[in-house]
């Protein structure tokens, strides 16, 4: 049987076990780039010739982020997420498929990866500091692309990308929020992004640990509350995300100073988010009553 093979300038699924055993020590550290003939070798082109799939948008978008962020990297996720996500017109499915983000970690922007998860040298001289490979060929919460697409994916509203800059501009949000099971309802991952950007505003001490507190707290509360009923989510509607998807063809590619327009599919309805942030205010709240009752407390002797 012949198979057809993957070229550079088209993104292609690359198994994701091909991958990780390309991921020597000297391609976690930078020190050589990945086996590119052997994983274009190994990668099968995706039949769809949709302009969506080609690589070179993609490529300038990570450019440019390099370019824009080399003071600091984090900063580079608010910024691309949105923009990767609208530029990778993806329907979930596709989305969910790791061969996918293997490729475009692999093949087309290796650089990319080291550039932003390789940490610095640490106090051990003699130990080469490398990139978690999960970086590379992992799930959808820390995969270096796959995280940002599936974040701007669970916090946009609709068309509307700003709280998507939100939650990728916190990396606490990023990190710990984001892989919450229940992030998958619109209204909740809305209220827990309005929970944290209203104790932002207020100048909240020592907001990460808040924010991890309180997503931890959310997802032992999820076993007892069901979210989707407190605060329902209406269904997206699909005809407008299929066709932003097929637009693909004729976008101009995105801005670079403002934000895109995502598809149209519908935003989460207002009464939820409200109804869902007022809860998750009140569990903070507690929270807040706990962690001043224990530094009260007088130990008894």
């Amino acid at each position: 049987m012949k198979f057809e093979h993957a070229t550079e300038d088209r993104l292609a699924l690359l198994p994701v076990g091909v991958a990780t055993r390309h991921l020597n020590q000297a391609v976690l550290s930078g020190a050589e780039p990945p086996a590119q003939v052997a994983l274009l070798r190994a990668a099968t082109v995706i039949a769809d010739p949709s302009a969506r799939w080609n690589t070179a948008p993609v490529r300038e978008l990570l450019d440019q982020a390099m370019a824009r962020f080399a003071s600091d990297r984090t900063d580079a996720d608010a910024w691309l997420a949105p923009r990767l996500h609208a530029t990778l017109r993806l329907t979930r499915s596709e989305a969910a498929d790791k061969d996918l983000w293997a490729y475009l970690a692999m093949v087309v922007a290796p650089d990319y990866v080291l550039w932003r998860h390789l940490p610095a040298g640490g106090e051990d001289a003699r130990r080469t500091p490398v990139v978690q490979a999960s970086r590379f060929v992992g799930g959808s919460s820390v995969q270096a692309f796959a995280r940002l697409w599936w974040a701007a994916e669970m916090c946009r509203d609709g068309a509307d990308y700003r709280p998507v800059e939100a939650a990728c501009g916190n990396q606490d949000f990023l990190n710990t929020a984001l892989r919450l099971g229940v992030m998958d309802h619109r209204p909740t991952a809305l209220a827990v992004l309005g929970v944290m950007e209203n104790l932002a505003a207020a100048g909240a001490p020592r907001l990460g640990d808040q924010l991890n507190a309180l997503c931890k707290a959310i997802g032992i509360a999820s076993s007892t509350l069901m979210y989707e009923i407190i605060g329902p989510d209406e269904l997206p509607d699909d005809a407008e995300l299929l066709a932003w998807i097929g637009e693909a063809d004729s976008a101009p590619p995105v801005a670079w100073d403002r934000l895109p327009d995502g598809p149209g599919d519908g935003t989460a309805p207002t009464a939820s988010v409200d109804t869902l942030t007022c809860l998750f205010e009140d569990i903070n709240a507690h929270l807040g009553r706990l962690r001043d009752r224990g530094r009260t407390s007088v130990p008894l002797g």
